[in-house]
């Protein structure tokens, strides 16, 4: 299948193309030129909107009623499926802090939904975010208590042999017991990301020197800064060797929060999640993550004590509030969506940004990014 999108702004790594078409070969990306097409290809018109390359989720537990601890089948697939919707072609699917069996098959229903996925009807699972049971009991967040565990290289070796190695990117407190041996010994292998963690500043930088890389959903469930003690926070503004998970939503940073983080780490540290659970997408009510009843009510989604139980956010909005927080354009922020995660990912080559050659995963939005179309390996959904 072979077609022009045209009449689009479109963002590449190299600069904007204000006006512009991107012809589509067999699902992947067979030209970028700008002006306008004057060829004999069946055309999409982009109406002047931005073409975007597809969101990658690096941190998602649900959404449109399911989740990915439910271990079920119809369930993941139904969530992929739905991810078009917001623009998201690749994700994955986040654990969370329950017991090994619970866990084992959560990761088992993730190799097997990837396995059967066709590439052009839903996002594409390119990993897993392992988020607990390697966390602190002291900053527990919306994690079950009663499942954490000390890590060990064993226990994640194991994790990542029924996961089919899927798993890429790992959260854990790096200071408590057992920690730094499984960094040190597995880190060539999995992105660890510091989080759920009562580390010091000085902890935290050391931690990023035997091999952890990120900081989990920043500003959650971590050691906030202070002037005298700038906790896991500031380490993660100033350390250019940690790079960031943000949920910009509103509700878990503040507008202004979220501005200073991007301030001290640019468009080129940051990773935008939604870190969602399964109310995404659907009215509000009761609901359930991790085994522990959720109240979700305007725009909020709160354990029973009151403590923000993950997010109701779509990856669009979130580059939305972005925009709105930080004042920046739409020319620097697309990064945060896509090409920060493929690189972190290892799959640069392949996804995240609009380049001749790479997989024709893509987004259209107009200027208040709504999706108007997802482009999934070529195949056009329009919303």
């Amino acid at each position: 299948m072979s077609y022009a999108i045209v009449n689009g702004t479109i963002y590449t790594d190299s600069g904007v193309i204000s006006k512009g078409y991107i012809i589509i070969e067999n699902g992947r990306i067979a030209a970028i030129e700008s002006g306008d097409y004057e060829g004999t290809l069946e055309t999409l018109d982009a109406q002047g909107q931005n073409i975007l390359p597809g969101f990658i989720d690096m941190h998602i537990h649900g959404g449109y009623g399911e989740d990915t601890m439910d271990a079920s089948y119809e369930g993941l697939m139904h969530l992929a499926q739905k991810l078009l919707s917001e623009g998201t072609t690749s994700f994955l699917p986040t654990t969370m802090t329950q017991s090994n069996e619970a866990i084992e098959k959560a990761l088992d229903n993730v190799v097997k939904v990837q396995a059967q996925q066709q590439g052009t009807d839903s996002a594409d699972i390119v990993g897993v975010h392992l988020e607990g049971p390697f966390i602190s009991e002291n900053k527990i967040g919306a994690q079950n208590p009663k499942y954490i565990q000390r890590p060990s290289i064993k226990q994640l070796e194991h994790f990542q042999q029924v996961a089919h190695h899927l798993i890429k990117i790992v959260t854990i407190a790096p200071e408590v017991d057992g920690a730094e041996e499984t960094i040190q010994a597995l880190k060539e292998d999995i992105i660890f990301s510091m989080g759920h963690s009562e580390v010091t500043f000085d902890q935290a930088n050391h931690a990023a020197d035997i091999g952890v890389q990120h900081v989990t959903h920043l500003y959650n469930a971590g050691t906030p800064f202070q002037h005298r003690d700038p906790g896991m926070f500031g380490a993660a503004w100033t350390n250019p060797n940690i790079n960031t998970e943000i949920i910009v939503d509103g509700i878990h940073s503040h507008p202004a929060s979220v501005q200073i983080a991007y301030q001290q780490k640019g468009n080129t540290h940051m990773y935008l999640i939604t870190d969602a659970m399964r109310a995404k997408g659907m009215p509000d009510g009761q609901y359930e993550l991790g085994g522990q009843p959720v109240i979700v009510k305007q725009n909020e989604a709160r354990l029973e004590s009151g403590s923000l139980a993950g997010s109701i956010l779509k990856m669009n909005d979130g580059l939305r509030h972005f925009m709105n927080f930080t004042g920046d354009t739409l020319a620097s922020l697309w990064r945060v969506t896509s090409l920060n995660q493929a690189k972190a990912l290892g799959i640069d080559h392949e996804k995240g940004s609009i380049a001749v050659g790479k997989i024709a995963d893509l987004v259209i939005v107009d200027e208040d990014i709504q999706v108007k179309h997802t482009i999934k390996k070529g195949h056009i959904h329009t919303f």
